[in-house]
């Protein structure tokens, strides 16, 4: 609580005690609630696994898709825990703003993407080719390498991701200086969103496509904004259905 005629320096001090301190403890919180709900969803899959091996026949044959449902669901919630934490993590993580060649990264965030398996690798039988353009004159940022590299990696991983209907996918990153800022865009030619749901976008776990269409949990903008909004910037986007989507982040110029 602020002190009547508290010296500005006594003040700084005590803030940043204070700030240390909230840190500490929601460190220890987030510890501690991962493992007291871990815990639980072994004994789950334990118990499902328990009782595959002890039922047979017609017993089997009727629980099996219970016991699958079961083991799924405790599957699917270690993932969100897992996802939490990462969430939390990116609020807690020291910064070390250096400046950043913000399209020399997005190029090799691209690229470790298209390495990895899966239906967006650039090689197998089922590679897609993208219009993958980054603008020849992006600028240097100053922001946190390691933060800002998470943050293009979720952005290009959605579109990747929600581009993968359209028969020739799109992606373009352009930026647009500012006031000492870079206004950073992403654009894709994918399937969209409907912007009346546009609030729910950077909520955790929001989804705003089923999960039997799109993989993934609702995290990743959701990370992406707390990154950004470390940074002192902001993020937006706007889209229609079927129409692409442009998210746009403000950044510090270095």
């Amino acid at each position: 609580m602020s002190q009547a005629g508290e010296p500005p320096a006594q003040r700084i001090e005590r803030l940043e005690r204070e700030l240390r301190l909230a840190r500490a403890e929601l460190d220890e919180f987030t510890r501690a609630v991962s493992h007291d709900l871990r815990a639980p969803l072994r004994h789950l899959g334990a118990y499902a696994q328990i009782l595959r091996e002890d039922l047979s026949g017609p017993q089997l044959e009727l629980a099996l898709p219970h016991l699958d449902r079961i083991s799924e669901a405790a599957r699917l919630m270690g993932r969100q825990i897992d996802g939490l934490m990462r969430l939390a993590q990116c609020g807690q993580a020291p910064m070390h703003p250096v400046p950043v060649d913000v399209g020399a990264l997005a190029q090799a965030v691209y690229a470790s993407l298209r390495r990895e398996p899966g239906p967006d690798a650039a090689d197998g039988p089922q590679a897609r080719a993208i219009d993958w353009q980054v603008a020849p004159d992006m600028p240097w940022l100053l922001a946190d390498a390691d933060l800002l590299r998470e943050a293009l990696t979720e952005l290009l991983a959605n579109a990747l991701k929600f581009s993968r209907p359209q028969a020739q996918a799109s992606i373009r990153l352009h930026c647009q200086e500012e006031g000492g800022q870079c206004a950073l865009t992403l654009a894709d030619n994918g399937v969209g969103f409907n912007p009346a749901y546009q609030a729910r976008l950077f909520q955790p776990f929001s989804r705003l496509h089923s999960g039997a269409a799109f993989e993934g949990l609702g995290l990743g903008l959701a990370i992406t904004r707390k990154i950004i909004e470390r940074h002192g910037g902001r993020i937006e986007a706007s889209s229609e259905p079927d129409g692409g989507c442009r998210v746009s982040v403000r950044l510090p110029l270095a």
